[in-house]
């Protein structure tokens, strides 16, 4: 069973509806990481919310994915207005859009713009794909060791951000948090279709799943 504590936030038509209920209801601050960006969608009052979200963490641990990099995007410097060294987990579309450069550009070598925009923005960031690359502001980089298929699945990004945004909450530094998450979020993928026998029937949750069975093998 998934358990979720849900937080419940002012929207009209599906979107945030009002930025004052941050300060109102004492929300920043009180969690020890934030993940945002999976599903946040990208309405007008969304990109609103966006802006005065990250303005007010301070020096929460963040991870920002998904619709949460194309907001950012629409933020002037936004890489100064985030907490220092969040976390950036962005596949190559959005990695455009952060940088302005085309997916090919990014193709072409994917280590290289992940070490200067890490290093050019601050953050650690680590670009999805097979072979997952990521990149901390100081010019390291690690390379994760895995392309499966039982990744390109609608929602595992999302689980990826989970389970970096749990290393966050348990004070694992942002680098090593990216590196120890990609690691845990492929092994977990390729346990998941060994146990289904197939790639093509994996879906999110049975990543999930395989999560505990990850990290018991690694430890």
């Amino acid at each position: 069973m998934i358990e979720t504590t849900w937080l419940p936030m002012p929207d009209e038509d599906g979107a945030f509806s009002e930025t004052r209920f941050l300060g109102e209801s004492g929300f920043v601050g009180r969690y020890d990481s934030v993940v945002i960006g999976c599903g946040l969608g990208t309405a007008e009052t969304t990109k609103t919310f966006m802006r005065d979200f990250v303005g007010a963490l301070h020096a929460t641990p963040l991870l920002v994915d998904a619709d949460g990099l194309r907001l950012l995007a629409t933020i002037t410097d936004w890489h100064k207005k985030i907490p220092p060294i969040s976390v950036l987990t962005p596949h190559l579309g959005e990695m455009s859009a952060l940088t302005g450069l085309s997916t090919g550009e990014i193709k072409e070598d994917r280590v290289d713009i992940a070490r200067r925009f890490a290093k050019e923005w601050g953050h650690v960031v680590l670009l999805k794909g097979a072979f997952t690359v990521i990149a901390a502001p100081d010019g390291r980089a690690v390379i994760e060791p895995f392309a499966t298929a039982a990744l390109a699945k609608a929602g595992s990004g999302d689980v990826l951000s989970g389970i970096i945004g749990g290393l966050l909450a348990q004070k694992v530094e942002p680098f090593e948090a990216a590196i120890a998450g990609g690691f845990i979020h492929g092994r977990a993928a390729e346990i998941a279709a060994q146990e289904s026998g197939a790639t093509v029937s994996i879906v999110a949750s049975d990543i999930v799943g395989a999560i505990a069975k990850a990290i018991k093998e690694i430890l």
